[in-house]
């Protein structure tokens, strides 16, 4: 499902973070080398980001491949439902009551996914 501006508001993708675990050069390569073909770089926050807005085939390889770098190399991966990026043109995620709360507790972007207020 793409999304058009209209229904922007009632979508959302899931966001992974993935910060890479300091390793020697050889490991480090083989670290780079999972993440390039389903992450970007940025160079400021120095973390990989992918996001992904359905669990089709690719989707469940990208999520693979994460857990995989985390298991071989330490790699921290972070997931998060965010809102739909302006650029973003592919598949979206349809907000449903318990998404939308979960989004609204994570407006503090530094509460990590599994820590939501009690109250």
């Amino acid at each position: 499902m793409t999304t058009s501006p209209n229904s922007r508001h009632s979508a959302w993708v899931l966001e992974a973070t993935i910060r890479t675990a300091q390793a020697a050069d050889p490991q480090w390569h083989t670290q780079l080398d999972r993440l390039r073909p389903i992450a970007s770089y940025d160079p400021t926050t120095q973390t990989w980001h992918a996001r992904l807005g359905s669990l089709d085939l690719a989707a469940v390889q990208m999520l693979q491949t994460l857990f995989d770098a985390a298991r071989a190399h330490g790699t921290e991966v972070r997931l998060m439902p965010v809102a739909v990026p302006a650029y973003w043109d592919g598949p979206v995620f349809t907000r449903d009551p318990d998404v939308a709360a979960l989004l609204e507790e994570h407006t503090d972007r530094c509460r990590r996914l599994g820590h939501l207020s009690l109250a």
